[in-house]
Formats: C-alpha cells, structure tokens, sequence
C-alpha cells in the first residue's frame, strides 16, 4: 500500500532528504545534478513511500513567471521522479495529483516544464500554446523556442491565456 507524505524542505529529515536524493539520481540514471536539486528545495514535497521506502517524489516552489508580460507567482513542479522498480504502479500519478491539490491550495496556477507530456496531459495538465522567453539578470529577455513543446501548466480554464508569451527568471543549471 502507498502512504503518500507531504513536508516543506525544512520538515525533511537528514534521512528523508538523502533517501529522496538518492531516488532522483536513481531515477534519472544520473542526470540529476545539483542545481537541479537546489530547484527543488524550499517548497513542499510529496513523497510516496512503500513498505516504507521512498518509491516516488515531487516539490512544489514557488517560483515569479511573466504570463503576457505581467508578474504572477505560480506553483513550479521540480523533481518528479519515481524509482526505477517502483514504476508503473501509481506512485507517480498519486504524486502529481497531490501536488495538483498543493497548487490550487496555494498558487492556483501551476507549470512545469517536461517531455512527458501524456502523463500530465491525463492528469489535468495543459501545454502552453505561446511562446517562450528567459529573462536575465541584466534585464535582456531571451526566446527559448527549445522549451516551447515542454512547458505544460495546471490552472482553472480561462485563468490565463494558454496562448500568451512566458517567461521565467534566469537561475543555475536548467532555466525551464
């Protein structure tokens, strides 16, 4: 039976947070880096844990995006991943859709930036439909037409534009 578990960063244990890393370098064959990490801290987690072993894990940050130009602060997923022999059963959907339930308590908008769009398509995700951008720290405002097909959001229909530009602020590692 999966026992699903949520805790902001600071309610990890030293145990948890070194089961949780471990599942995500496992689960992304090892191209889960630091800075990918650092992403997914300072939010709230949920982790999915059989027999109890940590099989599934996903964070919720808040993170400023430009939506049309105008500042909103939205839930951003990081680090979704569940256990290579764990996969298959549940434990990711239980994940997303207690992270969706995180997200329209909290932010009422939610994005993400993925390839695997299907997963998240049937659990109410959407991809965005316009373009989008980084903005730098200097100001500068960069296209990214690379991450286009990848961002996907999870707000109440008419909320936003799912057509308008996007963008985010620069950060370490993957800006998306």
């Amino acid at each position: 039976m999966t026992e699903l578990s949520r805790a902001d960063t600071g309610g990890l244990s030293p145990s948890e947070v070194g089961d949780v890393r471990r599942l995500l370098d496992a689960a992304f064959d090892g191209r889960f880096d630091d800075h990918d990490w650092e992403h997914a801290l300072g939010g709230v987690h949920v982790i999915a844990r059989e027999s109890g072993e940590v099989v599934a894990h996903g964070s919720v940050v808040a993170r400023t995006l430009w939506i049309g130009g105008d500042a909103h602060e939205v839930g951003y997923v990081e680090a979704v991943a569940t256990a290579p022999g764990a996969q298959g059963r549940g434990h990711g959907t239980s994940v997303v859709r207690a992270i969706g339930e995180e997200i329209r308590a909290r932010f009422g908008v939610g994005v993400l930036s993925t390839g695997e769009w299907h997963f998240y398509e049937r659990l109410g995700w959407c991809r965005w439909q316009g373009a989008t951008y980084v903005r730098r720290a200097d100001g500068e405002i960069d296209r990214t037409p690379d991450e286009d097909d990848g961002v996907m959001v999870l707000a109440a229909p008419g909320a936003i534009d799912l057509g308008a530009t996007i963008a985010c602020a620069e950060r370490a590692g993957d800006d998306w």
